[in-house]
Order: C-alpha cells, then sequence, then structure tokens
C-alpha cells in the first residue's frame, strides 16, 4: 500500500533514532518517523480503497523501514488502521505512538483489575508524551490523577489535562526501604530507572504498573519484596508489535471512552525543517506535549 501522508509526529524513539543516541534504525539510510497518517494512494489490498483516512505507528516503521517523515509511504497493508470516525489525521497524530502506549497501559492496567475506584493513579514523566496522553485518557475514565514531574512551572498544566494532584520529583522522598508506604492503585511509568524502582515499593496491595519508558534509565534496582508480599504487578507495555486486533480495539477506546480531551492543548504543530530541534528538546527532557509534524 502507498499512503499520501499528511501528517508525523515526534517520540523519544524518533530523537533517539535520528540522533544515533540509541540503536534503533536496523539499516542505513533509512526515513526516519515511527507514525504517519494520511490518505491511500493506492492498494492491492481490498480492505482499503483510495483516498481512505489511514494511520500506521509502531511495526518496523523509521526502524527497518522507510518510515513517515516523507510525501508519500510504502507499507504492507497488515500494518494499517483506518483512522476513527470523527478524529482527524492531525488528532491521531497528535496522539501517535505516545498517545497509543498510554491508552494501551490503561487497557492493560483495567484488564489486571484496575478500577476508577480502587485509589490514585500517579503518572510519571507526566509532561512528555505519554504522560500528557495518559492523565487525559485516565481523567476520561474517572481515575484520581497524580502527575510527577521535575518541570515545577508546569503544574497547573498537568492540572488542566485533568490532573487531580501535581507531585515534583525535586522534592520527592523515594526512602530507600524495601517497602515503603502504600500509596498507589496503578501506575504509568515512562521513566523507568530510580523511578520505577521507587514504584514498585510505593504501591497498595494488587497495585499494577505498566512500563514503557526508559527517559530515567534501563536497569532496575529492587527487591521481590513488593511482588511476593504485596501482589504487585509489573506490566511491560510494547506498543510496536502490538497485535492488530489489540490495536484496533484501543484505537476504537481512543475514539471513545478514552478520547484525549485536550488535543489542542498539547499540540506543536511543525515542519520538517523544524525535527532536529524537536529531537534535541525530547533527549534533553524539556518537551511538554506532543510535536505534530506537518508534510
Amino acid at each position: 500500500m502507498v499512503i499520501r501522508a499528511a501528517y508525523s509526529s515526534v517520540n523519544y524513539k524518533d530523537a533517539l533514532a535520528a540522533t544515533g543516541a540509541g540503536k534503533i534504525m536496523r539499516r542505513f539510510p533509512l526515513v526516519g518517523g515511527i507514525d504517519v497518517a494520511g490518505r491511500v494512494e493506492s492498494s492491492s489490498d481490498p480492505k482499503f480503497t483510495p483516498g481512505d483516512e489511514v494511520l500506521v505507528t509502531g511495526y518496523d516503521l523509521g526502524a527497518a523501514h522507510d518510515g513517515g517523515y516523507a510525501a508519500f509511504v510504502r507499507v504492507p497493508a497488515g500494518w494499517v488502521v483506518p483512522v476513527p470516525a470523527g478524529m482527524s489525521m492531525s488528532d491521531v497524530m497528535t496522539i501517535g505512538t505516545a498517545g497509543f502506549t498510554a491508552a494501551l497501559s490503561v487497557v492493560d492496567l483495567e484488564r489486571n483489575g484496575v478500577t476508577p475506584s480502587g485509589g490514585p493513579v500517579i503518572v510519571t514523566g507526566a509532561t512528555g508524551g505519554v504522560g500528557t496522553m495518559a492523565i487525559q485518557c485516565l481523567a476520561a475514565r474517572g481515575y484520581q490523577v497524580t502527575a510527577l514531574t521535575g518541570k515545577d512551572r508546569e503544574h497547573e498544566f498537568l492540572r488542566s489535562l485533568g490532573a487531580s494532584a501535581v507531585l515534583s520529583r525535586h522534592g520527592l522522598q523515594m526512602g530507600t526501604r524495601p517497602l515503603e508506604k502504600a500509596t498507589w492503585a496503578a501506575a504509568v511509568d515512562a521513566v523507568g530507572g530510580e523511578t520505577l524502582a521507587w514504584l514498585t515499593r510505593t504501591m497498595m496491595y494488587g497495585g499494577c504498573i505498566a512500563s514503557s519508558g526508559l527517559t530515567g534509565g534501563t536497569e532496575l534496582h529492587t527487591t521481590v519484596l513488593p511482588f511476593i508480599l504485596r501482589g504487585v504487578k509489573l506490566l511491560g507495555i510494547d506498543s510496536a508489535m502490538c497485535a492488530m486486533p489489540t490495536r484496533l480495539e484501543v484505537w476504537r477506546r481512543l475514539a471513545t471512552d478514552l478520547r484525549p480531551g485536550k488535543l489542542d492543548h498539547i499540540r506543536q504543530e511543525i515542519g520538517l525543517d523544524d525535527l532536529p530541534h524537536a529531537f534535541a528538546t525530547l533527549l534533553k527532557g524539556e518537551a511538554r506535549g506532543r510535536y505534530v509534524v506537518k508534510l
């Protein structure tokens, strides 16, 4: 299938790939961009016809297969998702891989018994792509959301997205005991490292952590005690190779009960020439919301 691209987006993975800070691209040269939305230009699959609005996130796009930062993108039809009714191509790229990962996290948490009445849910890396989307998805479902951020100037912004409380990472006392005060019913974590270790120690009994990121490091130093004494569950979230039936269901929910309510609030539209600045901003941890690339 060939897609005439209209929009792409910028994810942390894109920044790692483009700058060489992470070993993302598996061949070279390669067109970057792990997301794309546009109209079908041509298709050998009868499920799609020219003019259909479609999107692709993940799989090998922008990693081993030419990606979304292009006027035309050729992809296997098996990777393609129709743009959900009631959403624009700009909307789905504001969501993109980051928002899809956030929604997939919420879906997996609920599959493991998390409910709005169970207690507070914490979102780490709250001003980033996954964080800003997770806050909105959780708020749409009626959860009590606490946002954790290192950007003290962004507390009001996070509350405007639906966070009922905001914690500053700078004043956070993580403690050193294997088990700290049980505080959270669930967590959406895009940070990893010592933040994820702290989450394991502070979950309530039966609490679940959806882990999808590594901006705070790839190593996890914890003990087995949260898992065997509190029944804590650590859920790995991989949006890139998510099976298509799950992918379609998550996008359906992103257009309905998990629909983010403040997409215009977090979207910053840029062009291809602006990508280097966007990559640098993400790698420095200074991004706020989502960069959407107009093609």
